[in-house]
C-alpha cells in the first residue's frame, strides 16, 4: 500500500452517524442497506458488506458509529452508497469490530 500525505488523510472527513434502519440486499450475502443520520436535513443511504457479522441485523439500529461522509458517492447492486462506515478485522485472525460511540449525530472527527 502507497503511503499517503498527512495532507491527503486531512481531507478525510469522519462523521458521527446513527442508524436509523438496516435491511438486507436482495441477492447479496454481505451488503446491507443502511439508513443513517449524519445531523443533516434527511439520512443517507450507505451500503456496508458487514451483513455476515450480524445474525439480527436489527442491533444496528439506535448505534452511533463514525463514518468516512466525504467520498464520492458509488453505486453497488444498482444502489447508491453515501458513505463508509468504519470496521476493522473481520478475518480468522483479527475479529470484526465496530467502533461504537456516544457522540451525538454530526459529530466531526477532530
Amino acid at each position: 500500500m502507497e503511503p499517503i500525505s498527512i495532507d491527503d488523510f486531512k481531507k478525510v472527513e469522519i462523521t458521527v452517524g446513527e442508524i436509523v434502519s438496516a435491511e438486507r440486499i436482495e441477492g447479496s450475502d454481505k451488503l446491507l442497506k443502511l439508513s443513517v443520520n449524519f445531523g443533516e436535513a434527511a439520512p443517507r443511504q450507505v451500503l456496508s458488506g458487514i451483513g455476515p457479522y450480524f445474525e439480527d441485523i436489527q442491533v444496528l439500529v439506535g448505534k452511533r458509529y463514525p463514518f468516512v461522509t466525504n467520498l464520492a458517492p458509488r453505486m453497488m447492486m444498482g444502489l447508491e452508497s453515501q458513505a463508509m462506515i468504519l470496521a476493522t478485522g473481520g478475518t480468522a485472525e483479527e475479529p470484526f469490530n465496530l467502533f461504537e460511540t456516544q457522540a451525538a449525530p454530526g459529530a466531526k472527527a477532530k
